[in-house]
C-alpha cells in the first residue's frame, strides 16, 4: 500500500486544532467522537465496577449483613444494566471502531458524520435516564427484565430503566448503519473486500446484528411498558398473556447481543496476533467469513435460554444442536490464531499479552457455553453461579480483554503518546490472575448448587466466595492501573512514532495522532492484508 503524509510540523490534528469545549460537543470528526465515547464509557465502566465490588463485599460472608435483600436485588440489577447496555455493547464499536474504521479503509470520515455525533448524544440521553432511575431507587428485576414480575409486580423504576435501554438501542442502530455504509462505499482504491483488515470484517458482522436485532428488544421493552401502564394482557397470565413470549423476544436479541460484545473483540485479537507474530493471518478468508457466520448463526440459538421455561423438548434439542454449531466459527478463529502464532516472530508487548489472555479465557468461556447448551447439564446448573462464571468468562475475560488489548495497541495512534511498558504488563498480569481467581471458583459454586442473585448462602460455600471476593480485589487493581498510566501518558508520555509497533495497515501509514482528515492524499492499496513478508523485504532493501 502507498500513502502520502506530511511532516508533523505542518500538520494539525484533531487534538490540537481547537481546544474549545464547543468544538468538541459539535464536532463531526470521527476521532473526536470516539474520544467522547471513551470518556462516557469509562465513567460507566467505573460505576459498574463499583457496584460489582459491593456485590463481592456482600458475598464474602454467608449472612446478608451489609444490605437488605431488596437492596441487593437493585444492586445486581444496576450492575448488569450499566455494564451490558452502557459499557460492553458500545465499548469497542463506539470507541475503537469509530476511531479506526475510516483510517483502516482510507476514508476521511464515516459516511454520516452528523449521525455519528447524534449517536453519542442519544447514548448519553439513555444513560441519563438509567442513572435517574438508579437515583430514584433503582430497579430490582435483573438486567433481563423478566415478566410478569417486571410488567406487573415490581415496585421499582422499571419503566425509566427500560426507557433508558430503549433509547441507548437507537445509538447502537445508528452506529451499525454508519459502519455498514462506510465499509461498502468509502474504501480506498485497491482495497477490495479480501484486503480489508479483519477488524473491519468483525465490525461489519457486528453492525448487521445491531441493525437486525436491536429493534426486536426495543419492541419487547415497549410491550413491557405498555402492560405495566395500561394493564394490557401481553405477558401476564392473569391478564391473558404469556411470560415465555417475553423470553423469546428478549433472547432473540440478547443472545446475538453477546456477539455484539465479543465479535469486535475478536477483530482486535486478529490485529494483535498478526502484528506481534509478524505473519499474515492463517486462513484469512476463513477468519473473515467466520465473523459473518457468527452473526447469522447467533440469531438461531436463543432458545437454549428457555430449556427450563416450558419449551418443547424437541425445540430444546434443535436449539441445543444449533448452539453447538455456533461454536464452530468461534473455534475457527481460535485455531487460526494459534496457527498464526506457530513459528511466528513473537514480540511480548503488552497488547500481545492481552491477546493471549483473551484466547485462554475465551476458550474456557466457549467450552462452558457448549456445556450449558447441553440439556442435561443446563437443567442442573440453570440459574446458578455456573452461568454467572460462564457469562463473565465471555464478557469480561473476552470482551474487556480485547478492549484493553486494543486500547494498548492503538493508544499511541490515538494520543501520539507512549505509556509505561512496565506498569502496563503488571496490569495485564493482575487482570488475568485476578479474573481467574474471581470467576473460576464460581463454576464450582454453581456445580455445587449455589443459586445466583441470592445475598445469603449456606456456610459451606463461604471459602469459594472469599476466594472470589479476593480475586475481585486483584482484578479491580488491575483495571485501575490503566486509568492511571493512560492519563499520565497524555501529558508526560514519550511522543510516539507513526508506527511504534512496526504493524501493517493504513492506520499506521499516517501520523500519530492522525491529521483532521486522516490522510493528506487518498491512499492507494496495492498489496494484500497483513503482508508482513513484503513489508520485511521492503525494509531490507531500504
Amino acid at each position: 500500500m502507498s500513502v502520502t503524509v506530511t511532516t508533523p510540523a505542518r500538520r494539525k490534528n484533531y487534538l490540537n486544532a481547537d481546544y474549545g469545549i464547543k468544538s468538541w460537543l459539535l464536532t463531526q470528526d470521527h476521532k473526536r467522537i470516539a474520544i467522547l465515547y471513551l470518556v462516557s464509557i469509562t465513567f460507566f465502566f467505573v460505576l459498574g465496577g463499583v457496584m460489582a465490588a459491593l456485590i463481592r463485599v456482600e458475598l464474602a460472608t454467608p449472612l446478608g449483613d451489609m444490605v437488605e435483600p431488596d437492596t441487593y436485588n437493585r444492586l445486581f440489577t444496576a450492575h448488569g444494566v450499566v455494564m451490558v447496555f452502557l459499557f460492553l455493547i458500545p465499548s469497542i464499536p463506539a470507541v475503537l471502531g469509530n476511531f479506526l474504521i475510516p483510517l483502516m479503509i482510507g476514508a476521511k470520515d464515516l459516511a454520516f458524520p452528523k449521525l455519528n455525533l447524534g449517536s453519542w448524544y442519544v447514548y448519553n440521553l439513555g444513560a441519563i435516564l438509567m442513572v435517574a432511575a438508579l437515583l430514584r431507587g433503582g430497579t430490582d428485576t435483573g438486567w433481563t427484565f423478566y415478566t410478569p414480575y417486571s410488567s406487573t409486580f415490581a415496585d421499582s423504576e422499571v419503566i425509566l430503566t427500560a426507557l433508558g435501554a430503549f433509547v441507548v438501542g437507537f445509538s447502537s442502530i445508528m452506529t451499525g448503519l454508519n459502519f455498514i455504509v462506510t465499509i461498502h462505499r468509502m474504501r480506498a482504491p485497491g482495497l477490495t473486500w479480501f484486503r480489508l483488515p479483519l477488524f473491519v470484517w468483525a465490525h461489519y458482522g457486528t453492525s448487521l446484528i445491531q441493525i437486525l436485532g436491536t429493534p426486536v428488544v426495543a419492541i419487547a421493552i415497549l410491550l413491557v411498558a405498555a402492560e405495566r401502564l395500561l394493564h394490557i394482557g401481553i405477558f401476564d397470565p392473569a391478564l391473558g398473556g404469556d411470560p415465555v413470549l417475553f423470553q423469546h423476544l428478549f433472547w432473540f436479541y440478547s443472545h446475538p447481543a453477546v456477539y455484539i460484545m465479543i465479535l469486535p473483540s475478536m477483530g482486535v485479537i486478529s490485529e494483535l496476533i498478526t502484528a506481534f507474530s509478524r505473519k499474515r493471518i492463517f486462513g484469512y478468508k476463513f477468519v473473515a467469513f467466520s465473523s459473518l457466520a457468527i452473526a447469522v448463526l447467533g440469531f438461531l440459538v436463543w432458545g437454549h435460554h428457555l430449556f427450563v421455561s416450558s419449551q418443547s423438548i424437541y425445540a430444546g434439542l434443535i436449539f441445543s444442536v444449533l448452539s453447538m454449531l455456533v461454536a464452530v466459527p468461534s473455534a475457527v478463529k481460535v485455531f487460526n490464531w494459534t496457527a498464526t502464532l506457530y513459528q511466528g516472530s513473537i514480540s511480548w508487548q503488552t497488547p500481545m499479552i492481552y491477546a493471549l489472555g483473551f484466547i485462554g479465557l475465551f476458550v474456557v468461556g466457549g467450552l462452558t457455553g457448549t456445556m450449558l447448551a447441553t440439556l442435561g447439564i443446563d437443567m442442573h446448573v440453570h440459574d446458578t453461579y455456573f452461568v454467572v462464571a460462564h457469562f463473565h468468562y465471555i464478557m469480561v475475560g473476552g470482551a474487556i480483554m480485547g478492549y484493553l488489548g486494543g486500547l494498548h495497541f492503538w493508544w499511541p495512534k490515538i494520543t501520539g503518546r507512549l505509556y509505561s511498558v512496565f506498569w502496563s504488563k503488571i496490569s495485564a498480569g493482575l487482570i488475568f490472575v485476578g479474573f481467574n481467581l474471581t470467576f473460576f471458583p464460581q463454576f464450582l459454586l454453581g456445580y455445587m448448587g449455589m443459586p445466583r442473585r441470592y445475598h445469603s448462602y449456606p456456610e459451606e460455600f463461604q471459602i469459594l466466595n472469599v476466594l472470589s471476593s479476593a480475586g475481585a480485589t486483584i482484578l479491580g487493581l488491575g483495571y485501575l492501573l490503566p486509568l492511571i498510566y493512560f492519563t499520565w501518558s497524555m501529558r508526560y508520555g514519550e511522543r510516539a512514532s507513526d508506527n511504534p509497533w512496526g504493524a501493517y495497515g493504513l492506520e499506521w501509514e499516517t501520523s500519530s495522532p492522525p491529521p483532521t482528515l486522516n490522510f493528506d492524499e487518498p491512499p492507494v492499496v496495492t498489496t494484500e492484508a497483513y503482508d508482513y513478508l513484503a513489508m520485511r523485504d521492503k525494509k531490507t532493501a531500504a
